[in-house]
Parts: structure tokens; C-alpha cells; sequence
């Protein structure tokens, strides 16, 4: 067989085992260790399965994805979630809509610092849906709001599915996490505008609650300023060159602890579970990298990248026509797959492409993100959704996917100006030093 239908039957293979669940880096690892044998024998492709894995792991840029996440788990168990939706709640609760508005911008701030989707729904569930069914909130309206403030976990910096990106397509990851910081702004605002809108039309969806003594507002913001201080410290520092993104991450997850250490909000069993869980997640990364190495050096070899770039700039179509196309297989394939899958799956092939294109890497990051996003909200996957269903177990689920469609028309408005208005994105980062 040639190199191309090698490639073509290993693609095809590595979707059939996401679709079956098998996990994301063992399917990597098979796929690529197989096709790179039936292209260069097994013994190059043991080679590459024995020096892959230290290969990729000592990484140095590798290491700023454990130090985002243990400072976005110090904080998330020292309870500071808590204490930001109060504040947020007490400047904001009182408008139409209030609690879900707060719920938006809560998750915005907290996903600021955690970084996840997962870590941020799952937090803004626990903590926003027993106060907004204390406040008769429509089920519908309470649960989309979570589903959907949760996806700016992973646009908002610092994002480590950002960091994955930079680091399958040698994009700078200090840039990257810079440039997810308006368009995750932008689509904050669009979801509370229409949390507000839907409200204004039905307040039976959200009754009002009473506004907060001035007083009491100002009091709320000693809760907000651990996230302000770290926020700005550990990005803040990136842009001002003043840190790399490995020592922003270091600075963060130090901040985070002494924070919790001092306000005494980090029990001895909440420091074991930050550690454990940090670590699981990081192993579980690490392995989805070394695998989507194993594979891209397989795609490589293939030449299956090469042929479609060579396709793709013989096609007499206009650029901005072919990122269309490329935007609608993403949003196809989110609603079948996982983000991560989607990237290790797709990059190698795609990002070439881009770039030969005379799109800006770092601006087709974010985009990325955004069609990621739309596929977290959507079935059949609709992982956020999954996550606050599990939370609402008494929501039915088609409930839940109905309340986020305003959400999704939202996202979909949003990452339209991001693509006819690139500047959006890249602003920031252009003018980082």
C-alpha cells in the first residue's frame, strides 16, 4: 500500500476508536505506533514509541499546563468561587436577570484562573444553581447560563487548551493566552446581553431580587481581589514581557497557595486533593501529547498534510471560502468529538493550510476555540451540558439543550465578528513586547 492510503486508513481508524471512547492517547499511540511500522517497519516504530514519551514530557514548555492547573485547584478548593459569585452577585443581583448575569460574569472571572471547562461548570454549578432555584429561576434559563459561562474557561487566559495549541503548532503560548482575552470578554457581554433580553421579554423567568447597601457591595470586594491580584500578576506579566508563561504559571500557583494558606481556606485534605488532582490531569495531557506526536510523525510520513496543502492552493477559491469549509467540518466533527481530540486530529493537516493561506496562526487559535465551544453546547456530546445535568438531576436534559439555543446563537454572532473582524483577536498580542 502506499504512504497516502496507509494515512487515509489510520484516520479513519483513530475516529472509530474516539466514537467507541476509547481514551484519546491510547488511540494516538495505536494508531500512529501501527501506521509508522506499515511505513518504515516496527523498528523504527518502536524507536519512535521508546523516545517519543521522555522526548515530549521534558519539554520545557510542557511545564506551564501543571502549574496553570494547580493554581486554578488551589483556588477552586480553598472555596474563593464562593466568594466571588457573592460579590458579583451583590453589585449586579438586582437587575432583570441578575443571578444569571452574575452567574456569567462569575465564571468569566473564575475561568480567568482555572483555565478549564470542566473545573469551571462543574464549580459554577455547585455553587450558582441552588441560589438561583432559591430565587425561582426558570430551570432552562439557570442551567444554559452555567452551560454556557463555563465554556469561557477555555478562552479566557489562562487557557490550556491554548497551551495545547501552541504547543502542536510552535505558536507562542504568551501570545496565545493574551489573545483569548477580548474575544472571551466580547462573548461574555453577548451572553449577558441576551440573559438580559430574554428576561426583559419574560420576567417570569427570573424574578427580581432586592438590591444590595451600598455598603454591603463594597464589603463583597475583599472576596474578588485574590483573583484580581493573581489575574494580574500572572497575565499581566506575560504581556509586559515581565514573566515567560512557565514562570507566570509558577508565580500563580505559589500566589494561589499562599492565599489559601493564609486566609486559612486550604485544609490538609483540600492540599492532597489540589496535588492529586493536578497531577491526574497533567498525566492525562501529557499522554494525549505524546501520542499526538507518535500520530503527527505518522501523518507526516503519510504525506497526507502535503498532498491536501497542495490541493487545497490549486483550488481557484478565495481564501476566507476555504476557512468557511474548514469552520464547517470543525463544527461536525465538535459535535461528535472532544476539543482535544479534534486538535491532536486535525492540526497536523489543517494548521499547514492556514498558514499557507495567509491566516495568522494565532488568530486560528481562537477560532478554534470558539467552534470548540459551540460543540460543548450541542448534541450528542454537549459535554457541558452532561456536566450540569449532573449536577440537575431533577432538568431534564432536552430541557437543558433547549436553554442554551439563545446561548448558541450568541456564540455563533460572536465568533462571526471574530472571523470578519481578525484585529479583534490579534491586537493584543501585536503589541506585546
Amino acid at each position: 500500500m502506499s504512504p497516502e492510503l496507509i494515512g487515509i486508513i489510520g484516520i479513519i481508524v483513530l475516529l472509530l476508536l474516539f466514537l467507541i471512547r476509547v481514551p484519546i492517547s491510547v488511540s494516538l499511540i495505536i494508531v500512529g505506533t501501527c501506521g509508522l511500522a506499515m511505513i518504515r517497519g516496527w523498528d523504527s516504530a518502536l524507536v519512535q514509541l521508546g523516545t517519543t514519551p521522555f522526548s515530549t514530557a521534558s519539554s520545557y514548555s510542557l511545564s506551564v499546563i501543571p502549574l496553570f492547573i494547580l493554581m486554578g485547584m488551589f483556588l477552586s478548593y480553598s472555596g474563593f468561587g464562593n466568594d466571588l459569585y457573592t460579590a458579583v452577585d451583590a453589585w449586579i443581583g438586582h437587575i432583570k436577570g441578575g443571578l444569571a448575569i452574575t452567574t456569567i460574569g462569575t465564571s468569566a472571572m473564575f475561568s480567568a484562573i482555572s483555565g478549564s471547562v470542566n473545573a469551571t461548570t462543574a464549580t459554577m454549578a455547585r455553587i450558582a444553581l441552588p441560589e438561583m432555584k432559591k430565587y425561582r429561576y426558570d430551570d432552562a434559563l439557570s442551567t444554559s447560563c452555567v452551560a454556557a459561562g463555563g465554556t469561557l474557561g477555555i478562552l479566557i487566559p489562562p487557557s490550556v487548551i491554548l497551551v495545547l495549541y501552541g504547543i502542536l503548532t510552535m505558536e507562542p503560548i504568551g501570545k496565545l493566552l493574551i489573545a483569548g482575552l477580548v474575544p472571551g470578554l466580547l462573548q461574555m457581554v453577548l451572553f449577558m446581553l441576551v440573559i438580559y433580553v430574554l428576561v426583559l421579554k419574560n420576567p417570569s423567568l427570573a424574578p427580581v431580587t432586592a438590591k444590595k447597601p451600598f455598603k454591603e457591595k463594597v464589603a463583597s470586594l475583599n472576596s474578588v481581589w485574590p483573583f484580581v491580584f493573581l489575574f494580574v500578576l500572572s497575565i499581566g506579566g506575560i504581556y509586559f514581557g515581565f514573566f515567560t508563561p512557565t514562570e507566570a504559571g509558577g508565580v500563580g500557583a505559589f500566589g494561589a497557595f499562599l492565599l489559601a494558606v493564609v486566609t486559612r481556606r486550604l485544609s490538609w485534605d483540600d492540599f492532597k486533593s489540589s496535588l492529586n488532582e493536578t497531577t491526574r490531569l497533567t498525566a492525562m495531557i501529557f499522554f494525549i501529547l505524546i501520542g499526538a506526536d507518535i500520530f503527527s510523525k505518522f501523518l507526516a510520513l503519510s504525506k497526507i498534510p502535503v498532498v491536501i496543502t497542495k490541493f487545497v492552493s490549486n483550488l481557484n477559491m478565495p481564501a476566507m471560502v476555504i476557512m468557511l469549509f474548514i469552520l464547517i467540518v470543525y463544527f461536525i466533527l465538535g459535535l461528535f468529538l472532544e476539543g482535544i481530540a479534534i486538535f491532536v486530529l486535525t492540526l497536523p493537516v489543517v494548521y499547514p493550510l492556514i498558514t499557507l493561506l495567509g491566516f495568522d496562526g494565532i488568530w486560528f487559535g481562537v477560532v478554534m476555540i470558539f467552534v470548540m465551544n459551540i460543540g460543548l453546547l450541542t448534541p450528542p456530546l454537549g459535554l457541558s451540558v452532561y456536566i450540569i445535568s449532573g449536577v440537575a438531576k431533577d432538568v431534564p436534559i432536552q430541557r437543558i439543550f433547549k436553554g442554551v439555543i439563545p446561548m448558541l446563537l450568541m456564540m455563533i454572532l460572536c465568533l462571526a465578528i471574530v472571523v470578519i473582524f481578525p484585529s479583534i483577536v490579534t491586537f493584543l498580542p501585536d503589541l506585546m513586547k
